[in-house]
């Protein structure tokens, strides 16, 4: 008998050679993966590695090209979730699926195989909920609930099919520490259980918290295996990237100039029945600081970055001021053309158009804050050499890999296209740079970059506003820190005072924490 056969009668679930082709391209390439029964197993690796492809097929949303896939030492053909489900594989994946308009128990029924009352689904719901520690009321409405107790519903709902196997792909990507925690200690209660856990994260100091084994992939294919805790940071990082990856240090020291950005106790009403109001908001940034504001995703962070960026002006003008002028009531150009700089969380369609090219993208953004650099004239002739070279120079200095000289900037993979927005607007040197999430999805090495040259923009006189949901990166970048929990934003503290508990607390709304002092 085979090793791999071995493997595969040992294993919970082993997956052998597997290969899924798009054309020619190879998404993964003879992959060869094995889950122990009770374990917490990380998959690791840049974007673009595989790993979506790869869990994808293991759930059924995909079928392999090539190669087997062994459940309990017998070969499988998963053709759909519900033959995952069938089979014990629940997954919860990074974006969630569900109808905000419905209750908790409506939300978890529609993915139920059998007709079982909406009375019987609560029950169980809230039996199962409490015994993990994820307390849930199954007839809250989804559009009440906060994004940690929406990925409750998501977990409750895979547990619902008593999985053996749980896929959990970026799940502490909305969470506060205090949230993380808690669903530490559900997967510990699983594992305990005999049932494994596949848990795909970028952040690696998790990863060697929790989980026994570790996988990685590199452009599609398995690089190695090690044990986390026996690691560190760095070393998985290098295995996922296959080079150093660069180490940033904030600048708590640098000269402090005048004022940059101040809002002043502003409200904003909500635009939409799911938007968030803003209650009271007040910030200040000066020359040479970067305000980390940290949040769990849906409590204000888009309502917030419309405000500062004018892409919703609000009605009182002096409300915001940019570079020493009121703005409030002016859109996004008169921003930009005194000195503002703005990245939104979304890269398709807000941050780039995907269809055109990188320079056509580029020429979006500049035809009015630097008319007569590439546009001039009364019907606005396009400078186009001009354009291709800026375009150029944003490429080499951002380190953004493409196919070809000019491609569209649907093309590039997520963390390339991070990259070259980034530097559309760091290129441009603003005075006042507002970013939301600037890494959202990125692997280590893009996300090193983007950072450094925000550090960099700083260090040179500019004030920047840095939305994040990633702790690690508020930690790493900002001189100061600030929380922003249903609408509300907190003081800004120095960050060289803080800790991760304390940010949790301000995440969690509990502003004014005693000892705290207001930077």
């Amino acid at each position: 008998m085979s090793h791999s056969r071995v493997e595969a009668q040992t294993s919970l679930l082993s997956v052998h050679k597997i290969v899924k082709r798009f054309g020619a391209f190879a998404a993964c390439d003879g992959i060869d993966l094995q889950i122990a029964p009770g374990e917490i197993h990380a998959l690791l690796g840049e974007n673009g590695a595989g790993k979506s492809t790869l869990v994808k097929m293991l759930f059924g949303v995909l079928t392999p090209t090539e190669g087997a896939i062994f459940w309990k030492g017998q070969a499988v053909d998963i053709a759909s979730p519900a033959e995952a489900r069938k089979l014990g594989i629940g997954m919860v994946f990074q974006h969630f699926s569900l109808f905000e308009a419905l209750t908790v128990a409506e939300n978890i029924a529609l993915s139920l195989d059998r007709s079982v009352s909406i009375g019987d689904i609560a029950e169980k719901a809230r039996s199962l909920s409490a015994a993990y520690g994820l307390p849930l009321d199954p007839f809250a409405h989804v559009a009440d609930l906060s994004v940690g107790e929406r990925q409750r519903i998501e977990i409750v709902r895979a547990l619902l099919q008593n999985p053996q196997l749980i896929i959990l792909d970026e799940p502490t990507s909305v969470l506060t520490p205090q949230e993380a925690d808690r669903l530490f200690e559900t997967l510990d209660k699983l594992k305990a259980e005999g049932r494994s856990v596949l848990y795909i994260s970028h952040r690696l100091e998790e990863v060697q918290r929790i989980c026994d084994r570790a996988t990685v992939l590199r452009h599609g294919k398995v690089t190695g295996s090690c044990a986390p805790r026996q690691e560190t940071p760095a070393s998985l990082a290098r295995m996922m990237v296959g080079a150093e990856v660069a180490v940033v240090k904030p600048d708590y020291t640098g000269p402090r100039g005048p004022e940059l950005l101040r809002v002043d106790t502003l409200s904003v009403r909500p635009r939409s029945p799911f938007a968030m109001a803003l209650k009271e908001v007040s910030l200040s940034v000066r020359a040479g600081e970067i305000l980390g504001i940290a949040g769990v995703a849906g409590n204000g962070q888009s309502e917030l970055f419309d405000i500062l960026s004018g892409e919703y002006p609000v009605n009182r003008h002096d409300a915001i001021m940019l570079c020493g002028k009121a703005v409030g009531t002016s859109g996004i150009n008169p921003r930009r053309l005194i000195g503002g700089g703005f990245v939104p969380e979304e890269r398709h369609g807000h941050g780039a158009v995907v269809g055109l090219s990188l320079s056509d993208n580029l020429l979006l953004s500049r035809h009015r804050s630097d008319r007569g650099h590439y546009t001039s004239g009364a019907l606005g002739f396009i400078h186009r050499h001009a354009v291709q070279e800026a375009t150029a120079r944003i490429c080499e200095s951002m380190d953004v890999r493409k196919s070809g000289h000019d491609p569209d900037a649907g093309s590039l993979s997520g963390g390339n296209l991070q990259k070259f927005i980034m530097g559309r607007e760091l290129e441009r040197k603003p005075a006042v740079l507002v970013v939301n999430q600037p890494t959202w999805g990125v692997d280590a090495g893009a996300a090193s970059t983007i950072r450094q040259a925000m550090i960099d923009l700083a260090r040179q006189g500019s004030a920047i506003v840095m939305i994040s949901q990633d702790l690690d990166e508020i930690f790493e970048v900002a001189t100061s820190i600030a929380a922003i929990s249903e609408g509300r934003l907190s003081p800004a503290y120095a960050a060289d005072t803080m800790t991760r508990e304390r940010i949790g607390l301000l995440m969690g709304g509990l502003h004014g924490l005693e000892g705290d002092h207001a930077h």
